[in-house]
């Protein structure tokens, strides 16, 4: 019997054992970006209760089968495979009479799946934020209308939106005409308050976390879209309050100055080149290491089929020094020497 049992346990700690090691080996897994092709620019990223990972992106277009979806959706279990799922939205809101569907974000409010989007065209004298919802990820989502337009909001260029969710609720957005908050109310949809304002008018695309009760404030400044000459560019700047005053690393308020460089262009001549990285979202795996995504731009590829700016997803470990994020070399990276841990 006692010869039994020790089998037992030495098969139990031989299966442990392979267990381990098969976390291991996916763990130290090399992977390329880009993550995902064509593109999914401007992306927000959310961890689902059904295990998958879901990014969604600004209205592109993929390829003719797809088309130009409505905001796509993609997914993957481990942030480097994705499969294409679908569009957000089957038809556009009709709260505006013509526009795209850019730079959505992604957040749960209790039961349900808040889809926030901008609605735009270039040169728009009054764009605004709408918000779709849904009980799937993968949708469809239900349209709600919109949050608020310029004209009523007082702040040109309303697009970008981002959630900080907590108590209270945030909204930040804006697009080269100052970056702005205002708080929801738990529906979040309606918003109270006054608004108040964080950046200046060299950012849009904003991304904030919290750390070590500290405010960590990533924007994208110069042009997003401009192919291979894009001088698109990731920023940071930090505050002791959510509200700021936010401080770049010289401690200046970019209110008025422009922020720390985070992630920049790589260098011409590379035997891969990406140009343009920016607008970011953020996952935190279950070792605790930050990854950022963002989207940029292939010199090798900059375009899509009908000219637009081809911006596929990306994925770079960030770390922490001195107190401040950091992207290893400061650029895209094209080769990684390991994979987030999210199994």
């Amino acid at each position: 019997m006692k010869r039994r049992l020790i089998v037992i346990i030495a098969g139990i700690i031989v299966i442990a054992g392979i267990g381990v090691a098969a976390l291991l080996m996916n763990r130290d897994e090399v992977y390329t970006n880009p993550v995902f092709e064509p593109t999914l620019a401007d992306p927000s990223v959310i961890e689902a209760d059904d295990g998958y990972f879901y990014a969604y992106g600004t209205e592109d277009y993929l390829d003719e089968e797809k088309g130009q979806p409505h905001i796509p959706i993609i997914r993957s279990k481990d942030l480097i495979e994705w499969e294409y799922v679908g569009q957000a939205l089957e038809e556009k809101p009709d709260w505006k009479s013509d526009g795209f569907l850019w730079a959505p974000e992604i957040v749960k409010f209790g039961d349900m799946y808040h889809l926030y989007y901008s609605y735009s065209i270039w040169g728009d004298p009054n764009p605004g934020i709408g918000l779709a919802v849904s009980e799937n990820p993968e949708g469809p989502f239900e349209d709600r209308g919109a949050i608020f337009q310029s004209e009523e909001i007082g702040v040109e260029n309303s697009i970008d939106p981002f959630i900080v969710k907590g108590e209270p609720n945030y909204l930040f957005w804006g697009s080269f005409h100052g970056i702005y908050g205002i708080e929801l109310e738990d529906d979040g949809f309606t918003t109270k308050d006054e608004k108040f304002q964080i950046a200046g008018e060299a950012f849009e695309a904003t991304y904030i976390f919290e750390k070590e009760n500290e405010f960590y404030f990533i924007g994208s400044t110069g042009s997003c879209c401009d192919g291979i000459a894009s001088q698109y560019q990731l920023e940071m700047a930090k505050a002791d309050d959510i509200k700021g005053p936010y401080l770049n690393q010289d401690g200046e308020d970019i209110m008025n100055a422009r922020g720390t460089v985070l992630l920049s262009r790589n260098e011409e001549g590379e035997d891969k080149t990406f140009v343009g990285p920016g607008h970011s979202t953020m996952i935190v795996d279950d070792s605790e290491e930050y990854w950022l995504l963002y989207h940029a731009i292939d010199t090798a590829t900059p375009y899509l089929p009908m000219g637009a700016t081809r911006r596929p997803l990306m994925m770079s470990p960030m770390t922490f020094e001195d107190g401040w994020p950091q992207v290893e070399t400061g650029q895209p990276q094209v080769e990684i020497d390991h994979s987030p841990d999210v199994n």
